[in-house]
């Protein structure tokens, strides 16, 4: 299959690996991308490059710290910052360019840390960020910043606490740090639950997306006809706009077999 554009598709670890009605393993899922022609794996360890290097294939997102305690708390500054750090110098080395990063709960008390308001939350991030973000420019690597829906209470589908849930909180947060190396994770799932207005929003925000992940509205499964999400209709505004990266196909497949929900998927990409 040709795709000649420079919106792509990568196949989803987390996906496919844990939660998929029959997992795969890593190796599977880099075999699989083969099949399918498409060049990177999303959202994957350090410790995976070697798989990936041995299937020629990238790292579209790397690891960091967990999306419970984030940057909006300073009583987790020091490993979220530490796992960022790791991600940096884990893509520097590898030649990848991408890794992730997240707001964190208001109430991380159970967790080790305390509760935190929106307005503080917002003022420790930026405080925080710009701890690294001079590091990640100096390695070539953008931090991806991801909001997550709090709507849906089901696991991995939505986190309600979750503080940095609205993309507009999230970008006036990326506008005041002010570094080509952090930029927002548009997730056409979460943004779709929490804020719509998709295509417009494309638009408007495009210039400051450093990666992109897909899933279909309800259920977080394939980007099909059952769901509310146009997904052709995004993929070519996300082209129409001037992005250049890589869609994560973050969905959890229904079907028995992943592939036969993989496929359609990544021929949305073909021509682009």
């Amino acid at each position: 299959m040709e795709r000649q554009g420079l919106v792509k598709p990568a196949l989803t670890k987390w996906c496919l690996q844990d939660v998929s009605p029959s997992p795969w393993s890593l190796e599977k899922i880099c075999q699989a991308a083969k099949t399918l022609s498409v060049d990177a794996i999303e959202v994957v360890d350090p410790e995976d490059f070697p798989t990936l290097k041995k299937y020629g294939l990238s790292s579209a997102l790397t690891t960091s710290h967990m999306f419970v305690r984030g940057m909006n708390n300073p009583a987790h500054w020091d490993e979220c910052l530490g796992g960022l750090r790791r991600g940096i110098d884990a893509n520097a080395a590898n030649g990848f360019d991408r890794v992730i990063t997240f707001w964190g709960f208001e109430d991380t008390t159970s967790e080790g840390g305390s509760r935190v308001d929106l307005e503080q939350g917002k003022k420790n991030m930026i405080e925080g960020y710009k701890k690294i973000v001079g590091y990640a420019e100096e390695k070539g690597t953008v931090i991806c910043l991801e909001p997550l829906n709090t709507r849906d209470a089901t696991e991995m589908k939505g986190h309600p606490g979750y503080q940095g849930a609205n993309i507009e909180d999230c970008l006036e947060v990326i506008k005041a740090v002010g570094s080509p190396s952090l930029k927002l994770l548009f997730d056409f799932y979460h943004v779709q639950i929490m804020n719509g207005d998709i295509i417009r929003r494309i638009g408007e925000v495009c210039e400051y997306i450093g990666h992109v992940q897909a899933a279909g509205v309800p259920g977080r499964h394939e980007l099909d006809a059952t769901q509310e999400i146009n997904f052709p209709a995004i993929v070519k505004a996300l082209s129409d706009n001037g992005y250049r990266g890589y869609v994560g196909l973050e969905f959890i497949p229904t079907t028995q077999d992943p592939m036969d929900s993989l496929q359609p998927a990544v021929r949305v990409f073909q021509g682009l």
